[in-house]
């Protein structure tokens, strides 16, 4: 995918955050943009402050529920008659220690991260192709989906799925013209550090996760990170040319260096054992 302008993208969470920096680049390129979120007010407001009615278009969405994706085909295609970049930015956090997380907990991170990525591309995938006009599609991952640490398996879990689906589907749809693109920042300016208060059972003590260390550590860089205008461009740059991980963080290199030392390692160590090194 090499141009932009006069493309159609569909973006979810679009409402704050990465979403909507990435409605707001999209739409100064040229591009008409369907935006979606779970959040309807914050969905109006995203589209009324973007002050550009003739190339926007909204309808509400909750990337869990296959059935919305598949209305948000249909909405998208009526207010533009085509599609071309989707955008499965919708995201939300969930930390925690193994054996004191509940179930509930981890099948909604599961539905709204793993799956809702899922049904995003199930339900767009088949338009992008028949149109035969190419595409790209973009997921957001993090860079959780390429090194872990303690306290935030659940997240780090969604995120693996993401990075690993989106390579895949690189391979897949590079036959019928449609690039793909994974999201894996560090810490950019957003409200994913709030959004547990929406967990099933975790939500109910977001008054006390939220005076620990962990949260008031991961809250600071958040707040100090990236701007998410800076990120949407470097988002759209990968797009246009076509670059499968889109990363933002030079500290963060060395995780990822550091990750493939301790595989190369476990393989050859495994190798050895088989007498096949």
């Amino acid at each position: 995918m090499t141009e932009i302008e006069n493309k159609v993208a569909f973006v979810t969470g679009a409402a704050s955050g990465i979403g909507y920096a990435l409605c707001e680049a999209l739409v100064k390129r040229g591009a008409k943009v369907m935006l979606s979120d779970i959040d309807g007010p914050g969905l109006e407001r995203a589209v009324e402050t973007l002050g550009a009615p003739d190339q926007t278009a909204s309808v509400l969405c909750d990337v869990a529920k296959a059935k919305d994706l598949h209305n948000a085909v249909k909405a998208t295609l009526d207010a533009f008659g085509k599609v071309h970049l989707i955008f499965n930015n919708a995201g939300v956090s969930l930390g925690g220690r193994p054996g004191k997380i509940a179930l509930e907990d981890w099948k909604w991170i599961v539905d709204i991260n793993v799956m809702g990525v899922i049904y995003g591309c199930e339900a767009f995938i088949p338009t992008l192709i028949e149109q035969g006009e190419g595409g790209h599609v973009i997921n957001t991952a993090s860079m959780a989906g390429h090194s872990t640490d303690i306290g935030m398996s659940p997240y780090f879990t969604t995120k693996f799925a993401v990075v690993g689906y989106s390579e895949a589907l690189s391979k897949e749809l590079a036959a019928v013209g449609i690039g793909v693109s994974c999201l894996c920042p560090t810490w950019v300016k957003s409200n994913i550090h709030n959004t547990t208060e929406k967990a099933p059972v975790a939500g109910k003590y977001v008054e006390v996760i939220r005076t620990s260390k962990h949260y008031q550590a991961v809250k600071e860089l958040i707040e100090n990170g990236m701007d998410a205008e800076v990120y949407a461009e470097l988002c759209l740059d990968a797009v246009e040319k076509n670059r499968l991980h889109v990363f933002n963080d030079p500290d963060a290199r060395q995780a990822v260096v550091e990750r493939n030392k301790q595989l190369l390692n476990d393989y050859d160590e495994n190798l050895k054992v088989l007498g096949l090194e």
